[in-house]
């Protein structure tokens, strides 16, 4: 059966090898034109020359690169019927020894898994954990009130990396690592080498580690092997948890355990290997994609002053005392709210999503047959003066408009679109907003930037972060 999405006329439909795209070289494609660290900008830099729908191939397989908001959002909408995450992803993560969660499964797995993490992540059963995240923000508080006493410069991208850390551990496992202020967290240290390599592997021309292992694949193996191990732990001690205290399963104190409660459920069709893939996925949704975006935001509101009081002055109003935070004063932070959305148009932390074809399909003019490869580029009309009013300014308060001038949501989609949208987006931009809030009613910042004062690199590995940022405090206590 073939799947149409917006096709304007079938009798005059294009066949992937019409499209126009970067000239390929032979068996290597367009591989020797893209840095694995920079292939989202090379790809951006590709539409702007050969417009909304073009070609490029990894390697000998051709691959349709979308870049028009409509078509990217009606491809991630055909999920998960039309359209999957690339069977190459999965291939590399399963021959890692890896246990996929709602990230990577597909079809029934993934519905069943989904209801699961959905019970868990709904707003109702993040805010129940709000203190023990306001407890994390103290910490982070403390931390960076010493470096602002002894002058010191914060390694803006590290630290936020640790409080999402220890948000992600206590929050949803119900452990206290405490990496803000020094602890280990062995968990996080296996998955900062397995994420990269998920990503360095599924662009391989040749799977080399399939026949000879080398030094970084015998360590990637290691790390596979530790994590699994503390990832069984982790589950482990929570059923004993709930054994010895059967009145957590009304109400489970942290995520895992609402998890493993709604996987008990009679028809769930989950078991702990869905939970330990769940486990593994929240850590990556836990941590890069949510602190890479905060210092994105936070680098943004320092080089516009005047969005950066706007943000402060509404946080004083609403919530000028971290220690005091409610849930309730972060659902009122409209205009911090609309600082992340617009550091993640312009920013996105996710700026591209590969997509497989699970059947044929038309995609705009472009027939896209069963297997075929779709890459949707999410930084190009959300950052176009066509669809987006002075498209390369900082202004959060495009996303507060109503009425005519409001903010086209669709053109920009941090989180994707459909029923595969993030199901983790309010605890992200929970923990978003109450990172920034905790800064900005404690401290003034003197400076963030990188060392030689140019706009940081956006270096792309699982996800995109931002390179070299430092960032110098000083505290407003002591001011006033």
């Amino acid at each position: 059966m073939e799947n149409t999405i917006t096709a304007p006329d079938a009798t005059r439909l294009r066949t992937i090898a019409s499209l126009p795209g970067p000239r390929p070289w032979p068996l290597m494609g367009n591989l020797p034109n893209m840095k694995l660290d920079q292939v989202h900008r090379n790809v951006e830099e590709w539409s702007k020359r050969y417009g909304p729908v073009f070609k490029i191939n990894i390697g000998p397989v051709p691959m349709v690169v979308l870049a028009d908001h409509e078509l990217v959002n009606a491809a991630l909408r055909d999920r998960p019927d039309g359209f999957r995450r690339p069977s190459i992803t999965a291939e590399v993560s399963n021959e890692m020894g890896g246990r996929p969660g709602v990230f990577l499964a597909e079809g029934a797995t993934w519905r069943n898994q989904r209801r699961m993490v959905m019970t868990a992540l709904a707003p109702h059963a993040v805010k129940a954990y709000f203190p023990s995240l306001v407890s994390v923000g103290l910490r982070l508080q403390r931390r960076w009130r010493q470096a602002a006493r002894d002058g010191s410069a914060i390694d803006l991208t590290e630290d936020l990396k640790r409080f999402s850390v220890d948000v992600i551990a206590g929050l949803a496992f119900g452990n206290d690592v405490n990496t803000i202020d020094g602890g280990d967290d062995v968990i996080q240290r296996h998955m900062d080498t397995i994420l990269p390599e998920v990503s360095r592997r599924s662009f391989a021309l040749f799977p080399y580690w399939r026949y000879v292992k080398l030094p970084r694949d015998r360590h990637l193996d290691h790390c596979v092997r530790e994590l699994d191990k503390a990832v069984d732990e982790l589950i482990a001690t929570a059923r004993v948890r709930l054994a010895a205290e059967p009145q957590r399963r009304e109400r489970p104190t942290n995520l895992l355990e609402a998890m493993i409660c709604a996987a008990d459920e009679g028809d769930s069709g989950v078991d702990d290997v869905a939970v330990a893939g769940n486990v593994t996925t929240m850590l990556l949704a836990g941590e890069d994609t949510t602190s890479n975006t905060l210092a994105w935001m936070l680098y943004l509101l320092q080089k516009n002053p005047a969005a950066l009081r706007k943000a402060r002055e509404e946080v004083l109003r609403i919530a000028p005392d971290t220690a005091a935070f409610t849930i309730e004063q972060m659902d009122a932070l409209d205009y911090l709210d609309a600082c992340a959305q617009e550091a993640m148009r312009l920013k996105p932390v996710a700026p591209f999503l590969p997509l497989e074809a699970l059947r044929d399909s038309v995609i705009g003019d472009v027939q896209i047959p069963k297997g075929g490869l779709v890459w949707c580029v999410m930084r190009h009309d959300s950052v176009s003066e066509s669809h987006v009013a002075q498209a390369s300014q900082f202004d959060p308060d495009r996303w507060l408009k109503k009425g005519d001038g409001a903010m086209d949501k669709h053109v920009s989609m941090p989180f994707g679109s459909g029923v595969r949208t993030c199901p983790g987006r309010y605890l992200a931009l929970l923990e978003i907003k109450l990172a920034s809030a905790m800064l900005l009613s404690s401290f003034d910042i003197a400076s963030l930037d990188t060392v030689d004062g140019k706009e940081p690199e956006e270096l792309m590995a699982f996800t995109m972060s931002p390179v070299g940022l430092r960032m110098r405090l000083r505290d407003r206590d002591r001011i006033e």
